[in-house]
């Protein structure tokens, strides 16, 4: 059995992409809150810049570095901790593609296709690896539902809005069908290991997402409808909210790394799902908690990254990459 330990390694590590990733994440928020008259399109433009601007001077150091790693490409993709994470790459890509929709439709597309084309391989690809290689389930923790669930709903969401219905239809199902295979098997690990490795346990925040991400990607394919299927996934995302808060006491212990960009994206996902719903719903006063959600996700993000700022000024964080001895 292997026990994991933490090792010191320079430079840029593929869970890093998670800033971006988060970036994005509240861009599409705030996308939203602009589509349906809440906000100016400008907050959203500067947001999807910013993180574009994260990507590729993250993209830039990592393509560099790699080829100077043990193991190369193959040692990236294969390492048990942050090797789930490379997907972030291409997935972070398709939200700037879905970014640029509105504004630039034909270059849109263009990029969405591309880089919707390199998440389902490299999802195929990680999938397969583990199957081949098999993985130790000490291992296993929530950011391997990253590759195939976040990239196929994500992949569901920008096709419906790049006007592609059926590879919309075909990648939710690509997404849907892992999130059920996938979250058992992370779940059941969780249940009966015990607990995270502390490195990792940020990654608990990326059980939000997918039952968030998939009901915004229905809402994609659906045009807005609100049906059972609808409710249902409202109701899991709901459970899945309540479960975080259970862990705030956990997550207060935990000293801030880097790693804590882990909970931007599933949080913005959550509260743009619940714009969508308090959109639907429309309860008395519903601009005003709609104003809530967007300034506190907001908020919490802007908070990571001033703390993110001040801890490398300080020279607080820890250049560490989770790896596992046997």
């Amino acid at each position: 059995m292997s026990t994991p330990t933490t090792g010191s390694h320079a430079g840029i590590t593929p869970n890093l992409f998670g800033i971006a990733y988060g970036t994005a994440g509240l861009a599409v928020g705030w996308r939203y809150a602009s589509q349906v008259g809440l906000a100016p399109a400008l907050v959203s433009d500067i947001l999807f810049a910013v993180a574009a601007l994260v990507w590729l001077a993250l993209l830039a150091g990592y393509v560099a570095q790699v080829p100077r790693r043990p193991g190369r490409w193959h040692g990236e993709l294969a390492h048990p901790a942050t090797g789930p994470f490379v997907s972030l790459i291409p997935i972070v890509g398709m939200l700037l593609a879905i970014g640029l929709l509105p504004s630039s439709p034909a270059a849109g597309r263009w990029v969405l296709g591309v880089f919707i084309t390199v998440t389902i391989v490299l999802a195929g690809w990680i999938t397969g690896q583990w199957i081949m290689n098999g993985i130790n389930p000490e291992q296993l923790h929530p950011g391997y539902v990253l590759p195939a669930v976040a990239g196929g709903l994500i992949a569901a969401i920008g096709a419906a809005l790049a006007g592609w219905p059926g590879l919309a239809q075909t990648f939710f199902g690509f997404g849907l069908v892992s999130w059920l295979v996938i979250e058992a098997i992370v779940v059941s690990r969780l249940y009966l290991r015990g607990p995270l490795p502390a490195p990792l346990r940020p990654t608990l925040a990326i059980e939000v997402a997918p039952p968030a991400l998939a009901g915004l990607a229905y809402l994609a394919i659906t045009h807005g409808k609100v049906d059972a299927v609808a409710f249902a996934l409202a109701g899991y995302t709901l459970l899945a909210a309540i479960i975080q808060v259970r862990l705030i006491g956990l997550y207060r212990k935990m000293s801030f790394t880097l790693a804590f960009w882990a909970f931007a994206f599933p949080y913005a996902a959550v509260a743009t799902f619940t714009l969508h719903w308090i959109e639907y719903a429309r309860p008395p006063g519903y601009r005003i908690w709609a104003w809530i959600v967007i300034l506190a996700i907001s908020a919490f993000i802007a908070a990571l990254a001033v703390q993110s700022v001040v801890a490398l000024a300080r020279h607080r964080l820890p250049r560490q990459r989770l790896r596992l001895t046997h």
